[in-house]
């Protein structure tokens, strides 16, 4: 399977040119300040992409989520046939998928989880044999530099893939100065903020076989 990901276009998603693929993956921020409106816009877009296969989270922009528009918004996303994931698995074509939008506390915007004992129990959903992890952020000291040097990773998500042994690729943004791509531990980390520092679109998608 092809996967082609993307993230962090805070409404530009229009000025994107989107690869060919099976599977497009879409890994938050989608909003700007986190407007229905704006959500309802991307779904639109997205679903009229040809891949076979458009998996959504959303990240810390997008609050329409988690307000009272959620299960009308997810309802829409899934008539746009996409495939929305909030801290949940999906098994696409034989391939375990899990989505989550969740990121440590910053400022209280969308999705933000306080403390180390509530991120541990958060990570500790994800199954063990997920072969494809969608995260809003990335882990601790995995591209996650800010422009400023700080490591802005969650070190909990990263002590939980320790343990997922069947784990193959992280796909994640939220940090648009460390955009791109890094393989570890026979893991690939895939960095895919669309948009750099200025908020506008600099940085192409980038693909994956998995």
């Amino acid at each position: 399977m092809k996967c082609v990901c993307f993230s962090d276009t805070h409404m530009k998603h229009k000025e994107l040119t989107i690869p060919d693929g099976d599977a497009l993956i879409f890994a938050g921020d989608m909003c700007g300040q986190g407007r229905e409106s704006s959500a309802r816009k991307f779904a639109r877009w997205m679903g009229e992409q040809p891949h076979k296969h458009k998996i959504v989270i959303a990240g810390n922009h997008d609050r329409c989520f988690e307000q009272g528009c959620r299960l009308p918004l997810k309802k829409y996303f899934s008539d746009q046939g996409l495939i929305y994931l909030e801290h949940e698995p999906i098994a696409i074509e034989g391939i375990k998928f899990f989505g989550s939008p969740y990121t440590p506390w910053f400022m209280s915007w969308a999705f933000n989880v306080k403390g180390a004992f509530d991120l541990r129990r958060k990570w500790s959903f994800i199954p063990e044999d997920t072969e494809v992890l969608i995260t809003h952020g990335p882990p601790f000291q995995v591209l996650d530099t800010s422009y400023l040097g700080q490591n802005c990773g969650c070190q909990h998500l990263g002590i939980r893939i320790k343990d997922l042994l069947k784990l193959k690729v992280h796909v994640f943004g939220h940090i648009h100065f460390s955009y791109g791509a890094i393989e570890l531990n026979n893991v690939l980390y895939l960095n895919c903020c669309s948009c750099g520092e200025d908020y506008n679109i600099t940085n192409p998608c980038l693909t994956f076989d998995v």
